[in-house]
C-alpha cells in the first residue's frame, strides 16, 4: 500500500540500486556554542549522549567507528552499503584540512559509498561548500543543518546562537551547489502554540530542502532545559503519545509534498529521559502515525500552498 507520505527509505531506494544503511559517527568535534566562539554550554536541550549509538565511540578513529559499525549490520544484510553519517555535535566546524582528511577517511572504507554530514547553519563557509560540491559530482553527499525552530524567539530561548534567516541562507546556498540538503526540526519546544509550530511546516515548505527530519521534544537528564523544565514545567507541554500523532500529520499535510520525510520521532535512551514518558520503539509510532494518516483519509501536503 502506497505511503500517505514521501518516505525517505523511497528517496534510498531510488539514489541507490542496492541498500544502504547509515552509520552513525562520532568524529570528536565541538561546537561553537560550546567552546566559546558563539557562547558556553551548548543548546539547552542537548546531551549528546541521548543520540550516540553504542558502538559511536569518540574514543575510536572513523575508521574503527565504521568498522563496528559495518559488522553489527552486515550480519543481517552482507551485501549492504553504507553512508558514513557525522552526527554528534558540528562535523563542519574546524579547519578545513581536518575536516577534509576525516571526511576522505570514512570515504576510504570499504563499503562506504557517501556521506551524510549534520552541522550547523552558521558553520558552512564557501570553502566548505566547494569542496562539497566538488565531491557530490563523485558520491552520494547530504548536508543535514540543524535548524530546530523557524521562530528566532525560540531560537534565542534554547540558545542556539543562530537565527532562522541564517538555516534559510545555508539551506539556499547548498541546494544551488547541488547537493542534496536536509533539516532537522524539534516539535514542542518551549513556548510555542501548536499553530506555530505547524507554521514551521509552512516556512520550511518553501525552500529547497529534499528531506526532513522531526521530532518530539524530549527533556534529557543532565542538560539547562531539565533544570527549567523542574523550575518552570508550566512553560513546557510534553505530548501524550495521541496528541502527538495528530500533530504530526497536521503538520504533514502542510508540508511541500515534493520532502521526503526521514522520521518523525526519537527515542533517547530510557536512564537519560525525564520526559514524554512513551516508552514507545520509533518504528511503533510511525506506524501509529502512517494509520492516522489513513483513519483522516489525508497525505503529506493536502493543504499545502
Amino acid at each position: 500500500m502506497e505511503r500517505p507520505y514521501r518516505d525517505f527509505g523511497e528517496f534510498l531506494e531510488a539514489r541507490f540500486p542496492f541498500k544502504v544503511q547509515k552509520i552513525s559517527i562520532n568524529a570528536g568535534f565541538t561546537c561553537p556554542n560550546r567552546d566559546g566562539s558563539k557562547g558556553w554550554g551548548g543548546c539547552t536541550y542537548c546531551n549528546n549522549q541521548s543520540f550516540t549509538p553504542g558502538y559511536g565511540k569518540p574514543t575510536k578513529s572513523v575508521s574503527e567507528q565504521l568498522a563496528d559499525g559495518i559488522a553489527f549490520f552486515s550480519r543481517k544484510y552482507p551485501k549492504m552499503k553504507y553512508l558514513a553519517y557525522f552526527q554528534s555535535y558540528t562535523n563542519t566546524y574546524g579547519e578545513l584540512g581536518v575536516l577534509t582528511a576525516v571526511y576522505e577517511e570514512a570515504l576510504s572504507h570499504p563499503g562506504v559509498v557517501g556521506l551524510i554530514v549534520g552541522t550547523r547553519p552558521d558553520c558552512m563557509p564557501p570553502a566548505l561548500l566547494d569542496y562539497f560540491e566538488a565531491l557530490s559530482k563523485k558520491v552520494f553527499i547530504m548536508i543535514e543543518y540543524g535548524v530546530e525552530s523557524t521562530l528566532n524567539r525560540t531560537l534565542e530561548r534554547v540558545n542556539r546562537q543562530h537565527t532562522f534567516e541564517e538555516s534559510q541562507e545555508a539551506i539556499r546556498l547548498t541546494a544551488q551547489r547541488g547537493i542534496v540538503v536536509g533539516a532537522h526540526m524539534i516539535l514542542g519546544l518551549p513556548g510555542e502554540t501548536d499553530d506555530e509550530i505547524l507554521g514551521h511546516a509552512d516556512a520550511l515548505s518553501g525552500l529547497p530542502l529534499t528531506t526532513l527530519k522531526l521530532h518530539q521534544l524530549q527533556i534529557i537528564r543532565g542538560t539547562a532545559m531539565e533544570k527549567e523544565f523542574r523550575l518552570l514545567p508550566e512553560s513546557f507541554y510534553p505530548f501524550d503519545i495521541d496528541e502527538y500523532i495528530d500533530l504530526c500529520v497536521d503538520f504533514a499535510e502542510r508540508l511541500n509534498p515534493s520532502i521526503y520525510i526521514e522520521r518523525f520521532v526519537s527515542q533517547s535512551p530510557k536512564e537519560l529521559l525525564v520526559a514524554p514518558g512513551w516508552e514507545l520503539k520509533n518504528h511503533v509510532v510511525t506506524a501509529k502515525i502512517t494509520k492516522r494518516f489513513r483513519e483522516r483519509e489525508t497525505w503529506q501536503g493536502r493543504y499545502f500552498g
